[in-house]
């Protein structure tokens, strides 16, 4: 069992996003260790990129200031030796197909697990194209999180069946980015996977609140918070691990909350 599937083994896991190299290196890699200890149970590195098209503004803001930065995958990955040194929670690469295969698709997922990266999330391979990538993160020993969307309906089953590490659970249509409410019927969507897989899900896309994060927790194994940290590290730039690691304490409490009060009902 690898690391990502032994968090949910413990706890309902709170996960983190960053964006790599916003403000700077150097922030990312004490952000990193810091969040970990605060609570996030996994943490996923966005890799700059100039086109993510899955992102909101706030995101691809982060992009923009980290690659004027000098940001570059092989700085991330020696960032990421740097902070393996500091903490063992599960890191997760969150990039699209075009920086890997520009970088070329075997020696990017080697060089993953040559440095300590439990999985990867490429929101622009779907299910049906996902076998060539599949198979080389197989290779290696990278988990390929897949994810499911509002309009997934019949493919959830077979994505479900497949998945690794844990299933990414987006709860609403459209880019990253917070939002004031989700409407979505996620709890329908988790139990169609649960009806093909024990896969642990964890939902993103719009979670910012103490709040969504508890109501999201009751009905999920996880809860993923990205634009919510990425905006907290755009106002406060080197500043930003006390407030960032205030925060993830506080969505901790909410989701522990959350999975205590499930174990009564």
């Amino acid at each position: 069992m690898g690391r990502i599937r032994k968090v949910f083994e413990k706890e309902k896991a709170f996960i983190a996003f960053l964006t790599g190299g916003d403000p700077d290196i150097e922030t990312t890699e004490c952000l990193i260790p810091k969040m970990a200890e605060a609570g996030a149970d996994v943490i996923e590195i966005g890799i700059p990129f100039s086109d993510p098209i899955a992102e909101g503004i706030v995101i691809q803001e982060a992009d923009i200031r980290a690659l004027q930065a000098g940001v570059t995958t092989d700085k991330l990955f020696e960032m990421v030796v740097r902070v393996r040194e500091k903490t063992q929670v599960p890191l997760v690469f969150m990039t699209y197909m075009n920086p890997i295969y520009t970088y070329g698709t075997e020696r990017f997922l080697e060089r993953c697990a040559q440095v300590g990266i439990d999985g990867v999330i490429i929101p622009d391979v779907p299910y049906e194209e996902k076998e060539e990538i599949n198979k080389e993160c197989q290779k290696v020993g990278i988990e390929l999180i897949s994810m499911i969307a509002p309009t997934s309906k019949e493919r959830i089953h077979m994505i479900a069946e497949e998945a690794e590490g844990f299933l990414y659970c987006v709860s609403s249509l459209g880019v990253t980015g917070v939002r004031n409410k989700i409407t979505t019927d996620i709890s329908e969507m988790i139990k169609q996977v649960r009806q093909n897989s024990d896969i642990p899900c964890a939902i993103g896309f719009g979670i910012a609140t103490p709040e969504q994060a508890y109501e999201m927790a009751k009905i999920a194994d996880g809860v993923i918070v990205g634009s919510a940290i990425v905006k907290m590290i755009a106002q406060y730039g080197k500043r930003s691990i006390e407030p960032v690691c205030q925060y993830i304490q506080t969505m901790k409490k909410a989701i522990r909350n959350a999975e205590i009060e499930t174990r009564i009902l």
